[in-house]
C-alpha cells in the first residue's frame, strides 16, 4: 500500500484474483503493460510470468525508482521509457496487453487502434482498468500538452470529482488535470472502449464493476474464450457488485471531502489561536483592558484570563 497512502484502492492489483486466472487460461507468451508507474501490477505480472515462462514489457515515460530497480533485477522484464503510442509503434505484437496508463479517450483510443493495427491474426487479450467512475465518462490527463488540442476536453486544473456531480465539486477525489464536465462524445476510458468494440461483433467485452472497473476484451473464437467466459461471465456488469462499487466510491469521495473541510477548519483555528496569543502578549490589549475597567467602573468587558481560556494550552487537562 506504499503507493496508495489514501487507501483509494486505485491499483489494478486489487483485481488480480480475477485477471490473473485469465492469463492462466490464455497463456500469453508476451504481455505489454501500458502504464506501470511504480511497478505494483508489474510485480504481479512477473510472479505469474516466472512459472509461465512469459516475457513482460512495461511501458512508462516516467517510471518510478521502484520500477526501474525491478527491471534491473528481473530478466523477464523489459522497461520501455516511452509513451504508449511511441512504444506500440515500435514493439512487436504481443499476446496480451494491460492498459492502465493515461486515462483519457484519445490515449486509449489510439492505444486500441495501434494494437489492432499490429495484431497479426486475431485481437490479443486486453486487460483494461478504470472503466468505471470517475474515468468511465470523464478524461483525465497526466500531461495535457501530449494530447492534441482538438482531442482534449476543456480542462479543470487541481479539481475535485464527486459521484453524481457532472462538473467539479468543492471536495472529493482530487486530480491535477481532468475534464471540466463528465459525459459526451470523446470523453472517458469506457467511451473509448465502447467505440472500439462497436461493430466488432467478434470481440467479447466484459466489465467487472469493482475498484474503479476492470474491462476485458477477447476474441469470441479464441481457444481460451470459453474459459474466460466461465471466469468473468458471472462478474460481468453484476448489479450487486456495481452497487457496492458505487457505494465505495461515494464514501471514499465523502471521506476525502471531509478531510479537506477538517484541514480548512484546523487552519482557521490555528490562525485564531495565533491572533489570540498576540492579543494576550500585547501592551495595547492590556491598555484596552484597563480602559474598559475604568469605563465599567471596576468590572472590565474582557480580561486577559478570558482570552487565555480560549487557547488550547490553557485548557484544563482531563
Amino acid at each position: 500500500m506504499a503507493t496508495d497512502p489514501g487507501r483509494w484502492g486505485h491499483s489494478l492489483g486489487n483485481l488480480a484474483e480475477l485477471w490473473v486466472p485469465c492469463l492462466d487460461s490464455a497463456r500469453p507468451r508476451t504481455i505489454v503493460e501500458l502504464g506501470a508507474y511504480a511497478g505494483d501490477v508489474t510485480r504481479i505480472l512477473l510472479n505469474w510470468a516466472g512459472s509461465a515462462g512469459a516475457q513482460i514489457i512495461s511501458v512508462d515515460p516516467e517510471p518510478q525508482d521502484a520500477l526501474v530497480g525491478l527491471a534491473e533485477s528481473s530478466p523477464q522484464l523489459e522497461l520501455v521509457r516511452a509513451t504508449s503510442h511511441e512504444a506500440l509503434g515500435a514493439l512487436e505484437p504481443a499476446d496480451a496487453y494491460v492498459i492502465d496508463g493515461d486515462h483519457n479517450y484519445y490515449t486509449v483510443r489510439e492505444e486500441l487502434r495501434l494494437i489492432a493495427q499490429r495484431a497479426e491474426h486475431a485481437m490479443p487479450l486486453l486487460i483494461c482498468h478504470d472503466v468505471c467512475w470517475p474515468h468511465a465518462r470523464r478524461d483525465s490527463y497526466y500531461t495535457p500538452e501530449r494530447i492534441p488540442p482538438d482531442d482534449r476536453q476543456p480542462i479543470a486544473e487541481g479539481c475535485y470529482l464527486y459521484p453524481g456531480v457532472s462538473g467539479t465539486h468543492d471536495g472529493g477525489l482530487i486530480y491535477h488535470y481532468a475534464a471540466r464536465e463528465e459525459g459526451g462524445p470523446g470523453n472517458g476510458v469506457l467511451t473509448a472502449l465502447e467505440d472500439f468494440v462497436d461493430g466488432r461483433g467478434e470481440l467479447r467485452f466484459a466489465i467487472v464493476p469493482a475498484f474503479f472497473g476492470l474491462g476485458l476484451v477477447w476474441p469470441r473464437d479464441a481457444p481460451y474464450a470459453d474459459a474466460l467466459e466461465e471466469l468473468i461471465g458471472p462478474w460481468d456488469r453484476n448489479p450487486v457488485l456495481a452497487r457496492l462499487e458505487a457505494n465505495r466510491a461515494l464514501h471514499l469521495a465523502a471521506r476525502e471531502r471531509e478531510a479537506i473541510r477538517a484541514s480548512w477548519c484546523e487552519e482557521q483555528s490555528s490562525r485564531k489561536d495565533a491572533l489570540l496569543r498576540k492579543l494576550v502578549q500585547s501592551g495595547t490589549f492590556a491598555m484596552a483592558v484597563a480602559l474598559s475597567r475604568l469605563r465599567q467602573r471596576g468590572e472590565p468587558a474582557f480580561t486577559k484570563d478570558e482570552v487565555r481560556a480560549l487557547l488550547p494550552e490553557y485548557q484544563p487537562r482531563g
